[in-house]
């Protein structure tokens, strides 16, 4: 991989990281409330966002200076990763979220007055592992909808 390719992918994961941490700090201290006054309406989602977009970019980072570190730039396609995989990590959040608090996903949520925590933390999870978690539903949607099985039940 070029030189200027790492230092782009170093620099791009290195502002997703503390700059998703600016954007909820902005955000829990009211900063864009009076500018963006819809946004208040799908804050919890965007603290999922971007709590999924810190722990996608701090995995990355962590295997990026571990690859580095080792000399382990083999495949310059590796870049597509240390790019994408944030960034899909972020969506990911937030649908596990929703699908916890649907009562698809088994876990309950503690209620807390102050904000949400808990939702906020399984989003930081679900970006840091977030391939881990899609192998999972990928094997859940597999066995919820996999018609082989049902025919085979039927028969």
């Amino acid at each position: 991989m070029k030189r200027w390719v790492k230092i782009l992918i170093l620099a791009y994961l290195s502002l997703l990281f503390f700059g998703s941490f600016l954007a909820v700090g902005a955000m829990w201290i009211g900063v864009f409330e009076e500018t963006y006054p819809k946004l208040s309406e799908i804050e919890r989602f965007l603290y999922y966002f971007f709590a999924g977009s810190i722990g996608g970019s701090l995995r990355h980072l962590y295997m990026f200076c571990s690859h580095y570190m080792n000399d382990e730039f083999i495949d310059p396609r590796h870049w597509i990763m240390y790019i994408f995989f944030p960034l899909f990590a972020t969506g990911t959040a937030v649908i596990a979220v929703n699908l916890i608090q649907s009562g698809i996903l088994m876990i309950d949520f503690a209620d807390n007055i102050d904000g949400p925590y808990a939702q906020v933390s399984v989003a930081f999870f679900v970006g840091f592992g977030f391939n881990r978690f899609l192998n999972k539903l990928n094997e859940i949607s597999t066995g919820m909808f996999d018609m082989k099985k049902q025919e085979k039940k039927q028969d």
